[in-house]
């Protein structure tokens, strides 16, 4: 009797207590559970202005800027260097290799010659090859046929190249966007990789490099060669070779040139590769260098390697 009165009275127990042990670990609970954030808890409402005007910053920095490239060029001149000659920077040899003077001499003699002869011939039998190209280039675009710009020639002095116009009229002064990316990529080699000013003759014309056929006169009456350094701007000169530079310019800019023949603008100026091959070209000149260039340009023109 005893036992099974014990038994029944157990599960009573149990459910009575039941409620009372819920009760308790539910206010346990709650004094453990932390404190809802209100609306009025100051914290969040900063968070959210700080990342707004991170959010804002860095749409400033990364936002594209209109310009025109004539106040970039005006800028990449007006923009102090880093103080350290891009020579030294680069690891460029200033000084020049000593060479046989009659033998140089022979050398130049003969390539002026050489050079008055074939620009001269190849601008008569070829005046119809000019005259077509003028006028696709006239019909293609408002402005004038011929372009100039100023280049660095033989002693550092300066001079107007002409080249078949393959940009639109006042191109330099048309505002458009640049990215940071293209900013960046002007201040190193100087030109754009998908210049939005070209036009589609233009473009034609850079591929098959048929707008470089007017600096033949250049050739003819003596401020280029036909196989030389490439004619570089003023700044370009200053910002790239350093003291350098007079040794590039103890010779005439050409046409066509050991740098141009290596790959043209698949060689650039990061690394200092540009420079080495042209002052390379310097040391090393001679009649059989500038055939070996002649043939291999006229391979990498009709590839279209590195032409930009």
């Amino acid at each position: 009797m005893t036992e099974e009165t014990t038994g029944s009275t157990d599960p009573d127990t149990k459910s009575a207590d039941a409620p009372q042990d819920t009760d308790i670990q539910t206010a346990e609970e709650t004094e453990a559970a932390p404190a809802p954030v209100t609306e009025a808890d100051p914290v969040p409402e900063k968070d959210s202005v700080t990342d707004a005007e991170s959010g804002t910053a860095a749409a400033e920095v990364t936002e594209p800027q209109a310009m025109t490239m004539e106040e970039l060029l005006k800028e990449l001149e007006e923009e102090e260097d880093d103080g350290v000659d891009a020579a030294e920077k680069y690891g460029l040899d200033c000084t020049r290799r000593k060479r046989n003077r009659f033998a140089y001499w022979l050398y130049r003699f003969i390539k002026r010659f050489l050079d008055i002869l074939c620009s001269g011939l190849f601008m008569i039998v070829f005046c119809w090859l000019y005259a077509i190209l003028a006028i696709c280039v006239k019909c293609s675009s408002k402005g004038h046929v011929v372009y100039r710009q100023k280049r660095v020639c033989k002693g550092g002095r300066e001079f107007y190249i002409p080249k078949f116009r393959s940009m639109y009229e006042g191109a330099d002064k048309v505002m458009f966007t640049l990215t940071e990316e293209e900013r960046r990529q002007y201040r190193q080699e100087y030109k754009l990789t998908n210049d939005p000013r070209i036009t589609k003759v233009g473009r034609f014309l850079r591929k098959s490099s048929m707008d470089e056929l007017p600096n033949l006169w250049s050739i003819f009456i003596g401020r280029m060669s036909i196989v030389g350094p490439r004619p570089i701007l003023k700044v370009e000169l200053d910002r790239k070779y350093g003291s350098a530079g007079a040794k590039l310019t103890s010779v005439r800019p050409g046409l066509i040139g050991w740098w141009s023949c290596n790959g043209r603008s698949l060689i650039r100026y990061d690394e200092g590769e540009r420079q080495k091959l042209e002052l390379y070209y310097v040391d090393h000149c001679s009649l059989w260098m500038d055939i070996k260039i002649f043939f291999k340009q006229i391979g990498k023109v009709i590839r279209h390697v590195g032409a930009s």
